[in-house]
């Protein structure tokens, strides 16, 4: 059975993308495999998608956005908004091993590598921005490197889920934050 055009279709491509790569890892995600689960023909797929990486990507940015961005007035409230809600995809979501796969698969694919790039860019935006308001309010010395304080922040989140799948406890937030932007 075919799917139908659509922002529906392709709404159900994207999802059975996510289950297929969350049922069969890395190895067992094709163009095939997606088509059959959504119930699609290759072709399909190809016309929109010139390869499985591509598939994946539109996928993965398709289902988990860009968290939002805050704007309470304060930088430290806004980092522990951002960082509360990463924890909770982390948390609450299949977010953890669809990553896990996608790091996987843009170590082994140069060309995916590159889109895994852009994607992560895309989804450090709310910190970056978050990040400069509070400089431009002089909570953060003009000199800080924002990309830096970025991987400083969400480092202890990434290491705790993902390398020594550990539970992030509520107060690690609070703790990290105190240690990157100092006694607040």
């Amino acid at each position: 059975m075919a799917i139908s055009r659509g922002a529906g279709a392709h709404r159900r491509v994207l999802s059975a993308a996510l289950e297929v790569l969350d049922a069969e890892g890395l190895a067992g995600f094709t163009m095939e495999a997606v088509a059959r689960r959504a119930g699609a023909s290759k072709a399909t797929l190809y016309r929109r998608w010139p390869s499985a990486g591509a598939l994946m990507i539109d996928a993965m940015d398709a289902t988990f956005r860009p968290l939002a961005v805050p704007d309470t007035g304060r930088v430290r409230d806004d980092v522990a908004r951002l960082m509360g809600d990463f924890v909770a995809l982390l948390e609450r979501t299949g977010y953890p091993r669809l990553l896990a796969a996608f790091i996987d698969a843009a170590e082994r694919d140069p060309a995916l590598a590159a889109l895994h790039a852009d994607l992560t860019r895309r989804r450090r935006e709310p910190m970056l921005t978050v990040l400069e308001r509070g400089r431009a309010r002089g909570e953060i010395p003009a000199g800080v490197d924002a990309e830096l304080l970025t991987d400083l922040l969400a480092a202890p989140l990434f290491y705790r889920r993902f390398v020594a799948h550990r539970p992030i406890p509520p107060a690690l937030i609070d703790a990290a934050i105190a240690q990157v932007l100092g006694p607040g």
